[in-house]
């Protein structure tokens, strides 16, 4: 990065998120980053600049982050940064975000052990699935193709804000989760898990069936030989 990208960057937080490097109107106890810009490409035609947007991502996360670590004089709070799940498996026309978001978590578990064990400021991350009503959504899954996404999913929805919302809650409470860090919690009804469906459900049972009386008919894989 040169020194013109990182100053572009500083300024950009200054102004767009103050509270990501202003101390000055007091400690600061939860910091959430929540830097994102997404579109699909395919890796041939992603071009340098288009690169470089996902990658200012991760530079504007750290730069939020460093605020709580540079004012170390009172210890403790807590660091959230909003990942993804793109780069769990693969993605199709996601490689600079998957890039991105895996700097993302590594950066995640790296404040972690250092801010933990130097300032007792815990890091952890939350990699959301599809959420509706979301910039990433009209962007990722256009009306379009919305609802044969849905065939994949495992809980067959749309996750809601307040579901991201509360997980940074939960992340957030004192009670059962002061020992937590860093953790990236996976938000997304199982998206990520999910995989198509090959055969309907009664289609597997009636081949199960089939496949079984052909088995005990013809036992595959017993020796034939009288050696």
């Amino acid at each position: 990065m040169t020194e013109k990208d990182s100053s572009a960057i500083k300024q950009h937080t200054k102004t767009q998120l103050p509270f990501c490097v202003g101390l000055e109107s007091g400690k600061i106890d939860v910091l959430v980053n929540a830097a994102a810009g997404n579109f699909l490409a395919a890796a041939e035609d992603l071009s340098p600049n288009g690169f470089r947007t996902a990658k200012g991502n991760v530079c504007i996360v750290c730069v939020c982050s460093l605020g709580p670590g540079r004012d170390s004089s009172t210890g403790g709070g807590l660091i959230i940064n909003i990942s993804a799940t793109l780069h769990y498996t693969a993605s199709w026309y996601q490689i600079h975000v998957s890039a991105a978001k895996a700097a993302v978590d590594a950066t995640t578990r790296n404040l972690a052990l250092e801010w933990g064990t130097d300032y007792d400021i815990r890091v952890n991350g939350i990699a959301p699935g599809p959420i509706r009503g979301t910039p990433g959504m009209s962007k990722l899954v256009p009306e379009e193709i919305e609802n044969k996404t849905r065939e994949y999913m495992s809980l067959y929805k749309l996750g809601e804000k307040w579901d991201i919302a509360m997980a940074a809650l939960y992340l957030s409470c004192d009670s059962g989760m002061k020992f937590v860090n860093g953790l990236t919690m996976v938000v997304d009804g199982g998206l990520w898990l999910s995989k198509p469906r090959h055969l309907p459900e009664e289609a597997v049972k009636q081949l199960s069936r089939a496949v079984q009386k052909r088995s005990r008919a013809k036992p595959v894989g017993l020796p034939t030989s009288k050696l």
